[in-house]
This record gives structure tokens, sequence and C-alpha cells, in this order.
């Protein structure tokens, strides 16, 4: 340790006070002498703040050699300068002697600080309003420039983060109906090798509407996005109007049914009759059916079933339900999904939840709905999202 590491001589910005170095040994001799010294400095420092340090010679004699003591005990004033050594039976009357002096001249220290600082601070002030004066025009202008750039940002980036979730779930949900289309076509094509009959003539009608339907899905999802490309839109525009869920239930049950029974799993509707109209946009709500449904089936092992609830929750909401018998989803993960892009750890290998349920949370909130899901690990998942019923009109803003 350097000598000029054992204390910090003041600066400006440093508190000025009086700053002593008391020098002891461990001699039995000199530890009455020490201890009068001590106390006599405690009794000081409670009505006055100082600082001491006190030191063993033996810690640190490179201090000795500095400051050339010859005896212990030895007080040392390191500050204010100068430099002053009282040594052995001395130091109380000394002490006493210069004690007064010493305060003194840390006032005066002090008070030349504080005029400087105010000085410094005036003249701080004065130039500061001047450049105000100077410049408040300017400098109003470049803030209301740099406001209005930061909005443009924002809203930009708002634009890319919307853009980038139609992308990945127009990618995802067209998955769903390109296999339907290739399903209806390979088997068409497996027809067109065989006789005609009553039987097979349905079938071809029946698969010929099935892959019109898959392509007019197809056709609306590209659409739409195109539309959303032009307009530059930062959310959803949802045109909402009366809709039936149960007809639309049934109708995306049947488009899909195959995919269930090659899979083997049941898909079950339960739909009150009584099921009021919601308030919403067909499109957008098929979408969330079809992708919830596809989840349920992607992770329900073959042999299960998977249900589609549909409740007239209060007057004014309907809640329908996607139930699972899959893995489950562990608690810390289930707003997690909801999120743009994540995908469960398990399923790392394979399509995860995440892709399209960010936009179904997207398109059930500008409904004024809520989605969730309630989930038990190795016992399913159930997938619920409400709408407003009919009469409760939605204000899209």
């Amino acid at each position: 340790m350097s000598a000029e590491d054992s204390f910090q001589f003041p600066s400006e910005t440093t508190d000025i006070q009086l700053r002593l170095l008391l020098f002891t040994d461990a001699r039995l001799a000199h530890r009455h002498e020490i201890k009068r010294v001590q106390d006599y400095l405690d009794c000081l420092h409670e009505k006055i703040d100082f600082s001491l340090e006190i030191i063993n010679i033996k810690d640190q004699p490179q201090l000795v050699e500095l400051y050339r003591l010859v005896a212990t005990p030895s007080l040392v004033k390191v500050f204010p300068e100068p430099l002053q050594v009282f040594a052995g039976s001395n130091i109380l009357p000394d002490l006493e002697r210069w004690w007064g002096q010493w305060l003194e001249t840390i006032a005066e220290l002090r008070q030349q600080a504080s005029d400087r600082q105010k000085t410094e601070e005036t003249n701080c002030d004065r130039l500061l309003a001047a450049s105000q004066t100077e410049h408040s025009k300017e400098v109003m202008r470049l803030a209301d420039e740099i406001f209005q750039l930061q909005r443009e940002k924002d809203d930009l980036l708002k634009q890319i983060q919307f853009k980038d979730q139609i992308l990945a779930m127009l990618a995802h949900d067209l998955r769903s109906p390109l296999t339907g289309t290739s399903l209806a076509l390979e088997t068409l094509e497996i027809l067109d090798r065989r006789p005609p009959t009553e039987k097979t003539a349905s079938l071809r009608e029946q698969l010929h509407r099935q892959a019109k339907n898959q392509l007019q899905i197809m056709g609306r999802m590209i659409t739409e996005l195109l539309q959303e490309s032009r307009q530059l839109l930062t959310k959803l525009d949802v045109k909402p109007q009366p809709l039936a869920l149960a007809p639309l239930c049934q109708q995306i049950a049947e488009q899909i049914q195959e995919r269930f029974q090659r899979k083997s799993i049941r898909l079950i509707l339960d739909l009150p009759r009584d099921l009021p109209d919601v308030y919403g946009d067909r499109e957008l709500v098929r979408q969330v059916i079809v992708n919830l449904l596809d989840n349920a089936m992607k992770y329900s092992p073959a042999g299960e079933s998977v249900r589609l609830v549909g409740l007239h929750r209060t007057l004014q909401q309907v809640q329908i339900s996607v139930i699972d018998t899959g893995h489950g989803i562990p608690e810390a993960e289930r707003e997690k999904i909801f999120e743009g892009h994540f995908r469960l750890k398990r399923d790392a290998t394979q399509e995860g939840y995440g892709l399209g349920l960010a936009v179904c949370r997207q398109i059930i909130q500008a409904h004024h709905g809520r989605i969730w899901v309630d989930s038990t690990p190795g016992q399913g998942s159930e997938f619920h999202f409400t709408l407003p019923v009919s009469g409760d009109r939605l204000n899209p803003s």
C-alpha cells in the first residue's frame, strides 16, 4: 500500500474536513498514553466531525518512513496543510493549543469552496440562460421533430411486427386447406381409374365441392393478406356482422373431419340449439376455430377425442371451447404460447402451438373478447374464447 493510498487529499468536490493519523504500537508502556489521546479525540468527535485513522506502525512501515516518525504514539495532521507531527507526551497539549486554529482554517477553506461553487453555478446559470434564450426556438423545433420521428418509428415497428405475425399465421394455416385439397385430388385420381357408378359419381361431386371450398379458403386468406399490405394496417381490419356460430362450427367440422379420422381421433361437437348469434368477422373467427382444432388434433393421441363446445356464458357473451387430451401445458408457459413464434420446449422438433395462437389472441381481442387456456400437464388442454352476442354492437377502433 503506497503512502498516497492511505488517505485522499480533498479536491474541489470532496467534503473539506480535518484529517488526522494516529500511529500506535503494541508496547504496554504506550497503551496508557494512546488511550488518553483516543479518549480526547473521541470526545472532540462528538462535537465536531473530522477524519481520524488509527494506524499500527507494523502494518504500514512505509508511512512511518514518509512522515519520519521517531516515537509512538504519534499524531499527524494531514489536512489542512502544512503537515504537522506530534509525538509522545506532548500530543495532548499540542492538540489543545492547535485545535482552534485548525478549525478556523477548515472553516475558511469551506467558505472558499462554497464561494467558488456559487460562482461557478452562477456562471453556468448565466451561460445556460443565454443559450436557452438564443436557441430556444431551434431546440423546440428539434424536439418536436424528434418526437414525430419517434412516433413514426414506433408505428413502423408495430406494422412490421403485425405483418410478421400475419405471414407466420398464413404460412401455418395454409397447410390445412392445402392438405385437404391434395387429398381430394388424389382421391379423384383413384376414382377416375375405376368404372363410374352412382356411388362414385356422388363421391366425385363431394370431393370437387370439398376441394373448391378449400381453395376458396386459401384465396380469402391471400386476398386478406394483400389487402393488409396495401393499406399498411397495424391491426386486423375487423368487419363484424351477426354471425351464427353453430352452423360455422358444423361447416368447419365437416371440412376437417377426414383429417381427424386419419389420425383415429373423434371430433365431438357440443353446440346448444339456442346458442345466440355473436357479432364478429366470419373469416377471422373461422381462422381462430380452425387453428385451435388443428392444434388439438396435433397433440391428442390416436384413439382419443377432441370436443368443440359452445356455451352461452352470460347475456353479453358466448364462449367457444376446444378441449383435447394431449400433453397439457405447464403453468409457467400458458401465457407465453400466445406470444409470436413461441414453442414449447417439448415441441422443438415439430410444429408448436405458437405460430397461430399469437394472431388468434389478436383476432379475439379485436372483437372485444378474451382467449385463454386451462391445462393440466398430462391431462390435456382446454382453449376458450369469448365473443359478444349480436345485440352488443362491436365498435372496432
